[in-house]
C-alpha cells in the first residue's frame, strides 16, 4: 500500500544563481510520460497542505542590474553561394571522348606522348595547352605540370596512373583558367610526395596535389594521396569535388581551398596532421567558404575535421569525425573553485564579497582545454568549424572531438540532420545566435551541451549529457581550444577569487537569452540545466532537465527573468541555489523535496486522479519544478515522489 505523507520540504531558500559541477555523469534513459489534463478541480479543492506552506521555490529575479538585449543582426562574411553557383555543368560531367584525347604513358623514369602540347623532360611532364589528356602508368620520381594559357580549360584523366615526386608535388597546376582532374571509372590512381618539398619557383608548393588555379576533381575512380610533409590536395583558388573515392594521408590539411571548397557525391577517408577539409582566404574575408552537399566522409584529424574561415553549409552526407584523438584527450579539471567559507558573487558585477575562502583561480571554472599550452599557441580541435555563419540542413554525423563538436564564430543554425556527439567541450557552440529548429541531436558527453549568446530552440529531438551546463547563454567568445584555461561563463560569473564572483561581467553581463518554443529536449547536467546570463523563456515544446544536487548548481539559472507561457517542463536538481520561473502564464509547481535518490519516480495527478506528468530522474535531486499547458494556477494537484504523497496548489 502506498504510504501517504507530505514531502519533506526545506523551509529556507537562497535566491542566488547556480554554477556548474565538474563530475561526468552517465547517459540517462529519459523515460517520460505525460497525460492530458483533466477537468479543473472544484473551487473548494484548492487548500494547500500545511506542510507545503512557505516552501515553494521563489521565482524572483536574481539581479535586475542588467537587461537582456534584442537578438542582434550580426555582420558576418557573405553567405555560402548556392550550389548552382559552385557546381558548373562541366564540373558535374566527367565524360570524355578518348578518341580525341592526347594519351600520356608514364614509364617509370620518363613518359611518352605524341602531342605537341606535351613536353617531356626526363621524369617531368608539362602540359601547355587546353584539351583532354589521358594518363596511365607509373612515374617513380617525377611530376605532372600544367602550364597552359591563362584562358585555357584543361582536362586530365587519370586512367590507372601513379605519380610520386620525392621533392615536390606529383601534380602541379602552375597556370590555366581551370583544370578538371577526372578519375576514370573503375581505375585506381595515386599521387604522392616523398616527404620533402624543394623550392622550384616563387610558389610555395606544399601539397602532393598543388594548384594555383581553380581545380575540379570528378569521375568514378579512386585516388590515393600521400603527403608526409605537407597537404594532400591544395587549390590556391576554388577547389571543387564532384565524385570519386579518396584515401588521403598527410601531415597538414587533407583538402584545402583558398576561395572555396565545394564537395558532392564523393567518398573520402582522410587522416591529417591538421584540418581534414579546410577553406581559408587571408586576403579576402568574404571568401574561404565551404559547401558539402553529399558524400561519405571518414576524417581523423589532428586539427579541425571540417573548417571554413568564412561560411560553411552542410546539406547532407555521412560523417565520421575524430579530432585530437577524441573527447578522451580533452584535459579536464574541476570547476568547483569556491572557497569553503567564501560567499558567492553575482554573475554580472562584483557580487557580494563574502569571505575570501580558498583562492578559486581568477578565471572562474576551469573546464576544459585542448593540447595547447598556456602561451596561446594552439591547434584547434573542433569537429565542424566556421568563422562566419554555419548552417546544417541535413546529414548524419558521428563525432568524437577533443574540442567543440560543431562551432561557429558567428551564427549557427541547425534545421535537420542526425548527430551522435562525444566532445571534450561544447556540443554546439555559437559566439552569436545558436538556432535549432529540427534534426536529432544525441550528445553523450560534453562540457556544455549547447552554448551561444542567444540559444533558440524551436524544434528537433535533443538529448544531452553535460559535465557543466546543459544550455548556456551569453557564454561569449569561446576561449577553449586557444590555449587558455576555459571559463564556463568566461571572465566573469563563476569562481573568481573566493567569494568575489569572478571580478565582474567583463564578458557582457546579462545580455544573453534562452528561448525554447518547441522540440523534445532532455538535458542531464552536472552544472546548471538551463543557464541564461540574461533571460529565459519557454513558450512550447517538452523539456526535461535532470540536474545534480552537489555544488553550486541549479535546474534553472537566469539573471533577469525566467518566464514559462507554454510547453511542458519537468525539472529536478539541487536546492542550495534553486530558482523557479519568475513568471508563469500557466500553472507551475516548484517545491523542495528533501534529499531524493536517483531513480525515484515523480508523478503529478489532477483532482480526479488522472496522471498528468510522470518522470524518473537519473540523478539525485532535492527540487521538483513542474509546469504543463493545462495546469491551472490556484488548482490543487497531488504530487508523489517515491512513496511520499502530498497535495499542493499550483502557482
Amino acid at each position: 500500500m502506498k504510504k501517504t505523507s507530505v514531502l519533506a520540504l526545506l523551509l529556507a531558500m537562497a535566491l542566488l544563481t547556480a554554477c556548474a559541477g565538474p563530475a561526468k555523469v552517465p547517459a540517462a534513459d529519459p523515460a517520460v510520460s505525460g497525460g492530458s489534463a483533466g477537468e479543473s478541480s472544484a473551487a473548494g479543492d484548492t487548500a494547500v497542505d500545511d506542510a507545503f506552506t512557505g516552501n515553494l521555490i521563489s521565482g524572483e529575479v536574481v539581479s535586475d542590474s542588467g537587461s537582456a538585449e534584442e537578438v542582434p543582426v550580426t555582420a558576418e562574411p557573405a553567405p555560402v553561394p548556392a550550389p548552382s553557383e559552385l557546381f558548373s555543368d562541366r564540373d558535374l560531367d566527367p565524360t570524355y571522348d578518348e578518341s580525341k584525347c592526347a594519351v600520356i604513358t608514364l614509364q617509370g623514369t620518363t613518359a611518352s606522348c605524341t602531342s605537341n602540347a606535351v613536353q617531356i623532360s626526363g621524369s617531368t611532364v608539362t602540359i601547355t595547352d587546353e584539351g583532354t589528356y589521358v594518363l596511365s602508368g607509373t612515374l617513380g620520381d617525377g611530376r605532372i605540370v600544367v602550364n597552359a594559357d591563362k584562358t585555357d580549360k584543361t582536362q586530365l584523366v587519370l586512367q590507372g596512373a601513379s605519380v610520386t615526386s620525392l621533392t615536390s608535388a606529383a601534380l602541379y597546376i602552375l597556370q590555366a583558367d581551370k583544370v578538371f582532374l577526372t578519375l576514370a571509372d573503375g581505375t585506381e590512381n595515386r599521387l604522392a610526395n616523398g616527404g620533402t618539398f624543394t623550392v622550384v619557383d616563387e610558389n610555395n608548393i606544399d601539397g602532393a596535389v598543388f594548384s594555383k588555379e581553380d581545380l575540379t576533381i570528378n569521375g568514378g575512380g579512386s585516388l590515393t594521396v600521400s603527403s608526409p610533409a605537407g597537404h594532400g590536395i591544395v587549390s590556391k583558388d576554388e577547389l571543387t569535388v564532384a565524385g570519386g573515392v579518396f584515401d588521403i594521408t598527410c601531415a597538414s590539411h587533407g583538402l584545402a581551398g583558398k576561395d572555396s571548397v565545394a564537395i558532392r557525391e564523393a567518398a573520402m577517408t582522410i587522416a591529417s596532421g591538421k584540418d581534414g577539409i579546410h577553406a581559408e582566404n587571408n586576403d579576402d574575408a568574404s571568401l574561404g567558404f565551404a559547401l558539402i552537399q553529399s558524400g561519405t566522409f571518414t576524417i581523423a584529424a589532428e586539427g579541425d575535421g571540417l573548417s571554413a574561415a568564412a561560411g560553411l553549409t552542410i546539406e547532407g552526407g555521412t560523417f565520421s569525425v575524430v579530432t585530437g584523438g577524441g573527447s578522451a584527450n580533452a584535459k579536464t579539471q574541476t570547476s568547483d573553485f569556491w572557497g569553503s567559507m567564501g560567499g558567492r558573487g553575482g554573475k554580472g558585477g562584483m557580487g557580494a564579497m563574502g569571505g575570501m575562502g580558498a583562492m578559486g583561480g581568477f578565471w572562474g571554472d576551469a573546464g576544459t582545454t585542448n593540447a595547447a599550452d598556456a602561451s596561446g599557441d594552439s591547434t584547434s580541435l573542433k569537429g565542424i568549424k566556421a568563422g562566419g555563419t554555419l548552417t546544417v540542413t541535413g546529414g548524419v554525423f558521428t563525432m568524437d572531438t577533443a574540442d567543440d563538436a560543431v562551432h561557429s564564430n558567428g551564427d549557427l543554425t541547425v534545421t535537420g540532420g542526425t548527430f551522435h556527439i562525444a566532445t571534450g567541450d561544447d556540443g554546439f557552440h555559437a559566439d552569436e545566435i545558436l538556432t535549432v529548429s529540427g534534426g536529432v541531436v544525441d550528445i553523450s558527453e560534453s562540457y556544455e551541451g549547447l552554448e551561444g549568446l542567444h540559444v533558440l530552440v524551436s524544434g528537433g529531438e535533443i538529448s544531452l549529457v553535460a559535465s557543466d551546463d546543459g544550455f548556456n547563454a551569453a557564454g561569449g567568445t569561446d576561449a577553449s581550444g586557444t590555449g587558455g584555461v576555459r571559463g564556463g561563463d568566461r571572465f566573469g560569473g563563476r569562481g573568481g577569487m573566493g567569494g568575489m564572483g569572478g571580478m565582474g561581467g567583463i564578458s557582457g553581463g546579462s545580455k544573453g537569452s534562452i528561448v525554447i518554443s518547441g522540440g523534445n529536449l532532455y538535458i542531464q547536467s552536472s552544472g546548471d540545466g538551463l543557464d541564461a546570463n540574461g533571460t529565459l523563456e519557454i513558450t512550447g515544446g517538452h523539456t526535461i532537465v535532470c540536474g545534480p544536487t552537489q555544488g553550486d548548481t541549479a535546474t534553472l539559472d537566469y539573471d533577469v527573468s525566467g518566464v514559462i507561457s507554454g510547453g511542458t517542463f519537468i525539472g529536478t536538481g539541487g536546492s542550495g541555489m534553486a530558482q523557479s520561473f519568475s513568471d508563469a502564464e500557466q500553472g507551475l509547481i516548484a517545491v523542495r523535496a528533501g534529499s531524493i535518490a536517483a531513480g525515484t519516480a515523480i508523478t503529478l495527478e489532477d483532482s480526479s486522479g488522472r496522471v498528468l506528468l510522470s518522470h524518473t530522474p537519473a540523478l539525485n535531486y532535492a527540487v521538483v519544478i513542474l509546469s504543463y499547458p493545462e495546469m491551472v494556477s490556484g488548482q490543487a494537484y497531488t504530487l508523489t515522489v517515491g512513496d511520499q504523497t502530498g497535495t499542493i496548489t499550483a502557482q
